[in-house]
């Protein structure tokens, strides 16, 4: 799903609920993961000027989660450790941030290659674990 401007992060929301009610996933963990998937849409529009949002279901040992991959091809992250950490923000804004984004959600996934872009993804499982 192309995400290209602020138009397209209601209807990319409405396609992660999607995704998580079709596994039955609770509605505390619907909204862990598309606060974090909100947080991550808004990153990339702001930093990378968009990107490619690719949403998955997927299973591991009968358990059902959604798996979303955010790739962008922006300015990158010259320091992923510090990018990470509590309170670090480029951006002055009082989202969650990296680190808040990886705690709402069971797995979290970052590369970047400065100067080429950045890859994110996070799965959360139906059973929240």
């Amino acid at each position: 799903m192309g995400i290209i401007r602020e138009q397209d992060v209601v209807p990319f929301r409405s396609r992660v609920k999607e995704y998580a009610t079709k596994i039955g996933m609770s509605l505390v963990n619907q909204t862990k993961l598309i606060t974090a998937a909100s947080e991550l849409v808004r990153n990339m529009l702001k930093y990378a000027n968009g990107g490619i949002v690719t949403l998955e279901i997927i299973s591991k040992n009968g358990i059902s989660g959604v798996r979303l991959t955010f790739e962008d091809k922006g300015p990158g992250i010259k320091d992923i450790q510090l990018a990470m950490k509590d309170g670090f923000s480029t951006g002055r804004s009082l989202g969650l941030g990296l680190p808040g984004t990886k705690r709402l959600v069971n797995e979290f996934d970052i590369k970047s290659v400065p100067g080429e872009g950045t890859t994110v993804t996070i799965t959360h499982w139906k059973n929240g674990r």
